[in-house]
């Protein structure tokens, strides 16, 4: 299972905090677990300043150093966040979750999560979104606080990476890219060896969008009330 180093941010002042609904969920428990208002300002502001540096996104883990000028010195911290990760019979829910429609691959890929894929993932006992007391932060830093601002503004960061890309979150909690289209591909296909220059990732997508192109048709078709023969040739 091999990390995600995601460049640094540069400063960007003007984007809000979160604005799609899975990120809002992240920078709540962010909000949550923070020891006090001061210290989340703090974070805010190295987080649009660009003091937090590449990313490095593991199962169960984030990485990154934090600049930060105190007293006309530039000070370096080391900050690293830890959180539960899914153990083998979630993962397998949470496969059998996005399996369950195509178009929750689709959506993934294109950088959205569904409702109704998270709440088909609760019902099983899988939760994706962290609650803030699962965020376990350190920090190189003598703050005495868990988590200090340095580490708040890595979370906070890492909620603009989850909102760009949900999958972030998967990978986060266990379940990496890579691994959740190979898991996908096999389901579909146990016996299949994928074409030459092909990667799962193609190959699930186009899945994905047959079964949206034949699901459309075969609604189509039964508002029209045709000969179910026509419908078995769909398939």
């Amino acid at each position: 299972m091999s990390a995600v180093v995601h460049p640094r941010v540069p400063a960007r002042r003007g984007r809000a905090w979160a604005g799609r609904w899975w990120a809002k969920a992240w920078l709540r428990a962010v909000e949550e677990v923070a020891y006090d208002e001061a210290d989340l300002r703090r974070g805010r502001t190295l987080a649009r300043s660009g003091a937090v540096g590449a990313v490095r996104v593991d199962a169960g883990s984030l990485r990154s150093a934090v600049t930060e000028q105190r007293r006309g010195v530039e000070e370096l911290w080391g900050v690293e966040v830890a959180l539960p990760v899914l153990d083998a019979s979630a993962v397998a829910a949470l496969v059998e979750a996005v399996a369950a429609d195509p178009a929750r691959v689709a959506a993934l890929l294109a950088g959205d999560l569904p409702h109704d894929l998270v709440e088909h993932a609760e019902e099983a006992g899988v939760e994706l979104v962290p609650y803030g007391t699962e965020l376990a932060a350190s920090c190189t830093c003598a703050s005495w606080v868990d988590p200090c601002p340095h580490a708040l503004a890595l979370l906070l960061q890492v909620g603009w990476l989850v909102e760009d890309d949900p999958l972030v979150l998967l990978q986060l909690r266990g379940l990496p890219r890579e691994d959740l289209l190979a898991a996908l591909h096999h389901r579909r296909d146990p016996q299949a060896v994928p074409a030459p220059g092909r990667d799962d990732a193609e190959e699930v997508l186009e899945t994905a969008e047959d079964a949206a192109v034949r699901a459309a048709r075969i609604l189509d078709l039964l508002g029209r009330h045709h000969d179910p023969a026509e419908l078995d040739r769909l398939w």
